[in-house]
């Protein structure tokens, strides 16, 4: 079992930064994909970033966050976070933090993912 909990979330200005963190507690992560999901209100829960048990040097996107949100991910401590740069309003959701354990299911998916925190909200004013 892996117990993802996120921190972090708050209220920020368009234009600000934040930084959520997610420690997830349990099992080893070394077969692991971890990422970052986000829900708004009325919108299906979308992947944002993340970093693949077999791609530790490699995080993976979504266009809506590339150049302004950066992914990290420690092993050893356990954890991924995600620095928001340059917010938009539109970036306001709750964001959860997810572990799945590797198969053949597309990352960007949250079907691949088991384990998930119960999520902090970034609100953004513009």
């Amino acid at each position: 079992q892996v117990q993802p909990v996120e921190s972090g979330g708050g209220l920020v200005q368009a234009g600000g930064s934040l930084r959520l963190s997610c420690v997830a507690s349990g099992r080893t992560l070394r077969f692991h994909n971890m990422a970052w999901f986000r829900q708004a209100p009325g919108k299906e829960r979308e992947f944002v970033a993340g970093i693949m048990w077999d791609s530790r040097d490699s995080a993976q996107y979504a266009d809506a966050v590339k150049g302004r949100f950066t992914v990290s991910r420690d092993d050893a401590k356990k954890t991924i976070d995600l620095q928001m740069n340059n917010v938009k309003p539109e970036d306001a959701a709750v964001y959860f933090c997810a572990a799945g354990l590797k198969s053949t299911m597309s990352v960007l998916a949250t079907r691949a993912y088991s384990y998930w925190g119960q999520g902090t909200q970034v609100t953004v004013s513009s």
